[in-house]
């Protein structure tokens, strides 16, 4: 697991590997928590290239509901095969009704899209944000993976897909859906694995600069900011610098190109007023 990831271009801990091993083999979905911008939607990706499978996303929001994640009805062409079938002449009333609640007007969501799928990787982003319902919802087509459609019946997964649930915690999700569910907390990497990471999603950066960029973010998640900067903020921030072409960077360079990394004007602010040469020093820079 650990090797096929790693082929993908995402690099695992021990703990990770493992619990991807174990998501696959007891087939059990894999719960993701941590801090945004840590590497937790691109496990899911990672995923599916390793596999070789189709990624399917679910982005949850507030108000998310079935319609938007499992199945809608296709309106506007039922009622255009309504008219149609009434200029026709058609009177049969249940073969009209059969016709017009068939699969060919079932919109697919994300979720029956999954299910159907053979072998696909689910990935279902920010389960913090969907409310209670939702959530309760999820539980129970996650535990059985079938699906009740009144007009159709019961459909059910012939292989279920590997599933990956993120949270950044803006809420607890409860109890009931993560003790379905192989957990795993998602911390900030140390200096060497986000160094390694870096350098392999920015290969144009010299071995320097990803070094430098990679101390910086460190060295601004120990300072209190309002948003820490995550993996992804450190890769845009090495990207920036480097199509700026620059082979290493100093103060001056780190300040202009700080909204790479740094999302919020109270931490832009407090990152200026830090002294940035001696951060790089730290690191011998």
């Amino acid at each position: 697991m650990r090797v096929r990831l790693e082929q993908s271009g995402y690099l695992v801990d021990d703990g990770l590997a493992v619990a991807c091993f174990l998501a696959l083999r007891l087939r059990r979905p894999i719960f993701c928590e941590g801090d945004a911008g840590v590497g937790k939607t691109a496990l899911a990706s990672a995923l599916a290239t390793a596999l070789d499978a189709p990624l399917i996303r679910l982005q949850c929001h507030e108000g998310i509901d079935a319609s938007q994640a499992l199945y809608d009805w296709d309106f506007p062409r039922q009622l255009l095969h309504l008219r149609a079938a009434e200029a026709a002449g058609v009177t049969d009333a249940d073969r009209l009704e059969d016709e017009l609640y068939g699969r060919r007007f079932l919109i697919a969501r994300p979720l029956l899209r999954a299910l159907e799928t053979q072998s696909c990787v689910l990935l279902v982003d920010e389960i913090d944000r969907a409310d209670d319902e939702f959530e309760a919802f999820l539980l129970e087509l996650l535990s059985e993976y079938t699906v009740t459609i009144p007009e159709l019946g019961t459909l059910r997964a012939q292989s279920p897909p590997v599933v990956v649930l993120t949270s950044n915690r803006t809420r607890e999700v409860h109890d009931a859906l993560k003790r379905r569910c192989l957990y795993h907390w998602f911390d900030h990497p140390g200096f060497a694995r986000e160094l390694a990471i870096v350098r392999r999603r920015v290969p144009a950066a010299s071995a320097r600069l990803t070094e430098q960029v990679t101390a910086l973010a460190q060295a601004l998640r120990a300072q209190e900011l309002v948003k820490p900067p995550g993996v992804a903020e450190t890769i845009d921030w090495a990207e920036a610098m480097a199509a700026l072409g620059a082979t290493e960077a100093d103060a001056e360079l780190a300040v202009a190109t700080l909204g790479s990394v740094l999302k919020y004007r109270e931490d832009l602010e407090r990152a200026r007023g830090l002294d940035l040469t001696a951060l790089l020093a730290v690191r011998g820079a």
